[in-house]
């Protein structure tokens, strides 16, 4: 069975996993990752395991392929690099037993944190705006390009959508500007509040563009 294929698989028959598990299968699915990305010759500092809802076992006890496998370890992590943004991922972890990996596959996630992404690395943790502003350059260029397909497709329609269209995005801008100065005033203690702004518009950025495609 291939990769794609074994991981298909697992993705398939997930749907009964226990909630919060927090046994010895964690750790051994992250010493593996970082071994594969030690293998794959990236510039990898740490991989790292959130410890969250959605980290969660299935007692999975069959074989996938030649494959016996006993469980399957899902969940959300990041790849922590050298003075860059993490990538927050997702995972999935199949396991022998539950100290013994034979498969791992990091994820596309939707509910990146733009703060996660530039305080994992310390030497970004203390100083994240230039971390921060690379972001929402990437984030604004991204839906910059979207904007300019979805104009299009609004002018053909003639000139009631394409009024409608702007206001929407009038009216979106206004939104994000009004709820990131709100969550502003929540910062938490060890977070500059204008980094936390910063980071929400980032957010509310990516996931606008998404809503456009």
């Amino acid at each position: 069975m291939t990769r794609i294929a074994l991981l298909l698989a697992c993705i398939f028959m997930l749907g009964t996993a226990q909630a919060q598990y927090d046994g010895p299968a964690v750790e051994a699915c992250r010493s593996y990752a970082k071994r594969e990305a030690a293998r794959d010759g990236a510039s990898v500092k740490d991989v790292v395991f959130e410890r969250d809802q959605a980290l969660a076992i299935e007692r999975y006890t069959r074989k996938l392929g030649s494959q016996f496998v006993s469980s399957i370890l899902t969940g959300n992590g990041a790849v922590v690099y050298v003075n860059a943004p993490s990538a927050e991922l997702a995972f999935i972890c199949l396991l022998a037993d539950e100290k013994r990996p034979v498969f791992f596959e990091w994820l596309p996630r939707q509910d990146t944190r733009s703060l996660a992404q530039c305080t994992r690395d310390g030497e970004l943790r203390d100083k994240p705006r230039p971390c921060l502003e690379t972001l929402l350059q990437t984030a604004e260029n991204d839906l910059i390009e979207l904007y300019a397909q979805r104009f299009q497709e609004a002018n053909a329609r003639g000139a009631e959508a394409l009024a409608s269209y702007r206001k929407a995005n009038d009216e979106w801008r206004q939104y994000r500007e009004a709820e990131c100065s709100r969550r502003r005033d929540y910062a938490p203690a060890a977070v500059n509040p204008d980094d936390y702004q910063m980071a929400c518009i980032i957010d509310l950025t990516r996931r606008r563009a998404v809503d456009m495609r």
